[in-house]
């Protein structure tokens, strides 16, 4: 714990430092050390939490941050960290996959037509290309994934309906 409280000033001023393209505000600090401190709490690795997630946040259910954390265009990668139950929209991603990485935190994804599986700091999902899904927080709790998905020619993500409440509130 001695060395995770030493990242927190680093964590906090990182927040700050992130390009944000002009889509998105700055993340308080009082926000950013509340998640911080929770994520702490839950185990895992706590990457950088960056902006708010303002350009993607109507595909969102809650507030979700968005850190770049690669420079190479064709090949992003994300840190996305969903607080407090956050989640995405079903969606589709075409012509490539997508790799999550869960860092910190409870989450949960689920492909089209199956069961929802935990996401645990350490575990990977590999999501293939074409798949309906959905990602995101635990109910209640507040999560971070590293997301890896590759960009060329006819990628795209099409975003879809929100997840049934009802389904989402019956996970544990």
């Amino acid at each position: 714990m001695k060395n995770v409280n030493r990242l927190i000033p680093f964590l906090l001023l990182t927040v700050f430092c992130f390009v944000s393209d002009g889509l998105a505000a700055e993340v308080t600090a009082q926000e950013a050390e509340a998640i911080t401190r929770e994520l702490q709490t839950s185990g895992g690795a706590i990457q950088p939490i960056g902006m708010t997630n303002d350009a993607y946040a109507r595909y969102f259910t809650g507030q979700s941050y968005l850190a770049n954390i690669s420079t190479d265009e064709s090949f992003p990668v994300h840190n996305v960290t969903f607080a407090h139950g956050a989640h995405t929209f079903w969606h589709i991603h075409h012509n490539t996959c997508q790799v999550l990485i869960a860092a910190a935190g409870r989450g949960y994804y689920q492909l089209w037509g199956e069961a929802p599986k935990h996401l645990l700091p350490g575990q990977t999902a590999t999501i293939p290309a074409g798949v309906k899904h959905w990602h995101g927080a635990a109910p209640g709790t507040s999560f971070q994934h590293v997301a890896l998905m590759k960009h060329g020619e006819g990628v795209r993500t099409e975003w879809l309906e929100p997840v049934h409440d009802a389904d989402y509130r019956a996970l544990k």
